[in-house]
């Protein structure tokens, strides 16, 4: 029988592969995933303001969150390079949160464990936050599900439909936004962006369709999840990188798979 601990573990990675797969999808269609490691990075900093102001962790990182993606997107149209808009900020959001954390006095903060993530510590009341956050999340992606996709696929089209691009970039940000304060304590800052994209890449070569490629990614999300708490039981290795280790296997089959279908 698995300890609780393994049980809530598992069920907050299951909560984050519920939210992070049809949302990669979309990072991967747009090429999206340094504006997403941004984002990841903007939520230390976050972190640091909500222990400084004693509020939730979930909040500070939120709404950091929001206000870093909604400044790249804006200021992406004026003229930036789109590259080094993302590399400023995201490293600039980082180094102010770890430099901020270190001056909060009687607080204590493991810096490691909002960097590389601490599932195994995950609480009951934290469930219910990535489960309420992941509900959202996937509420706005399937609201917005075809809009979304139209403006993914053809921004001129969806002109052409009465659909505004930039209104549906917009719905992504917030998804976004609020993917990354509900991972933050799952996998970690620098691990975000990997459950976004990692999981649809690897679904990517096998999918016929967006909706079937959405489906897929989240199986492999949540195989990722339950195999990498696995193996750091086993392992004794940290739980967020390992379940990171095993997408990334399941990424590197999947790439061999499709080359050896393509050859036969």
């Amino acid at each position: 029988m698995l300890d609780d601990f393994m049980i809530r573990a598992v069920l907050a990675g299951l909560g984050l592969a519920l939210a992070a797969a049809p949302l990669g999808c979309f990072v991967v269609w747009r090429r999206m995933a340094y504006f997403g490691d941004a984002t990841a990075h903007a939520a230390i900093l976050g972190v640091a303001l909500a222990l400084g102001f004693s509020v939730s962790i979930f909040s500070g990182a939120l709404v950091v969150a929001l206000i870093m993606a909604l400044t790249v997107s804006t200021l992406s149209g004026r003229g930036f390079a789109m590259d080094t808009i993302l590399g400023v900020l995201a490293h600039s959001a980082l180094a102010f949160g770890l430099v901020g954390a270190s001056f909060l006095s009687g607080v204590r903060i493991d810096l490691m464990a909002y960097l590389f993530g601490d599932i195994l510590a995950v609480m009951p009341s934290d469930l219910v936050v990535i489960w309420g956050g992941a509900a959202l999340v996937v509420g706005l992606i399937t609201w917005r599900w075809s809009a979304l996709l139209t403006a993914t696929l053809n921004p001129d089209l969806a002109r052409a439909e009465g659909i505004d691009p930039d209104r549906e970039q917009l719905v992504l940000t917030l998804a976004l936004a609020i993917t990354v304060a509900v991972a933050i304590k799952v996998v970690g800052a620098l691990l975000i962006t990997a459950m976004l994209i990692i999981p649809a890449a690897a679904a990517r070569p096998f999918s016929r369709s967006p909706v079937s490629m959405a489906g897929l990614a989240l199986v492999m999300a949540a195989v990722s999840v339950i195999g990498g708490v696995q193996a750091s039981y086993q392992l004794d290795s940290p739980t967020g990188p390992t379940i990171v280790c095993v997408a990334a296997t399941l990424f590197l089959l999947s790439l061999s798979t499709s080359r050896l279908g393509r050859h036969h």
